[in-house]
């Protein structure tokens, strides 16, 4: 029999990102933003938080985009089909509100 010299159980795992999405340092999110269903709406209130931030270091549009896009890969697997989708719509949405197509 082996006997464990730490007894101590697993520590969990930190939600270091999840951490991130609730308390960024450069915007202010709305709550649960990105559960919305409406791309529009995820995209007019990142391009909202963006504007009003004073402690962003890029550009509005690409600190948005990043808090986006950062969300997204983070999630990864966790994603449905449907999420990811509302999601990548929001990503074309929110080059719309700012005015980037391309």
């Amino acid at each position: 029999m082996t006997v464990r010299k730490n007894a101590d159980p697993p520590a969990q795992p930190r939600r270091w990102s999840a951490d991130v999405t609730h308390h960024s340092d450069a915007l202010d999110l709305e709550p649960d933003i990105f559960n919305s269903d409406d791309p529009h709406r995820i995209a007019e209130s990142l391009k909202q938080s963006a504007e009003r931030s004073t402690r962003r270091k890029a550009p509005p549009f690409r600190s948005a985009m990043s808090m986006l896009v950062f969300y997204i890969n983070r999630a990864g697997r966790a994603l449905s089909p449907q999420r990811r989708k509302v999601l990548d719509r929001a990503k074309v949405e929110l080059r719309r509100v700012f005015g980037r197509q391309g």
